[in-house]
């Protein structure tokens, strides 16, 4: 296949800022000698301004670097870097949005979103303010005052994510936000996450099992292998490069191309 080379090469950042910087990471969940490694010499740089979508088979341990990354677990050896300073325990400069919205039920929409500023200890006024800038942003504020059990799957992801932007995080981690949805529903979602990154410019860590998914929505793609869990491809995402429509991307031979090249790399090792 033609782009397996260019796939394949890591990209370089000169200019851009880095945000996250992952070395030479391995994890187990006990510190037993013989206990098998989770994730092994992990050596991964998140800047700003970028959509990562990582892909890879169930136990490859996505998931568990996300928590890593979130500072939720702790590294077995390495380090994880947030700002150049070392990432020991939850940040308020990483935001998570996980599978399910977890929203809580008693609360409305609104007071769900502005309760992460409300531990901040944000002024009212100011709160209020932005909630409804974050409610306009994923389109909810018509549905402000209900509560979650009336809002559909959708909505509700998109209510979770703007409660995670409202702290005004750094960097957002997403573990398969839009796995539980139907596919109308993911396909309306994933357009929504590009309109909040096109104007919120986040950098936002996604974690997915559907090439298709990472293909229309990455700017960059990590591939993950198992036993133990280690990056085996990290590439600039051929279709944004090289600056397709938005929406055309089916159209094209490219991604045809592309889609069967990361599927077989995820099937190499499995």
């Amino acid at each position: 296949m033609k782009t397996t080379a260019a796939v394949e090469k890591r990209p370089q950042r000169i200019h851009t800022p880095k945000l996250i910087d992952v070395k030479s990471v391995d994890f187990a969940y006990a510190q037993a000698k013989n206990e098998p490694l989770i994730l092994h010499n992990i050596n991964l740089s998140l800047y700003e301004h970028e959509l990562v979508c990582v892909l890879g088979p169930s136990g490859c341990g996505k998931s568990s670097l996300l928590n890593i990354l979130a500072g939720f677990q702790q590294p077995t050896t390495g380090k994880v870097m947030l700002h150049g300073h070392a990432q020991t325990k939850p940040n308020s400069d990483v935001g998570v949005v996980f599978q399910h919205p977890n929203l809580f039920p008693w609360l409305t929409i609104e007071k769900n979103i502005g309760f992460g500023l409300k531990m901040q200890k944000v002024r009212k006024e100011e709160r209020k303010q932005l909630v409804a800038n974050y409610l306009r942003l994923v389109d909810l504020t018509t549905v402000a005052k209900k509560l979650p059990h009336q809002l559909s799957g959708g909505m509700k992801q998109r209510a979770a994510i703007a409660r995670t932007l409202a702290t005004n995080p750094k960097a957002i981690l997403m573990d398969e936000p839009f796995s539980a949805l139907d596919a109308l529903t993911r396909e309306a979602m994933q357009q929504h996450l590009l309109t909040i990154w096109n104007q919120t410019k986040k950098c936002i860590f996604f974690i997915t099992h559907d090439v298709e998914e990472a293909l229309k929505l990455a700017t960059r793609i990590i591939v993950m292998h198992p036993n133990p869990g280690r990056i085996s491809i990290d590439t600039e995402n051929p279709l944004k490069t090289e600056h397709y429509e938005e929406g055309t991307f089916h159209y094209h031979e490219k991604f045809t191309e592309l889609r069967q090249f990361f599927i077989s790399k995820i099937r190499e090792q499995l």
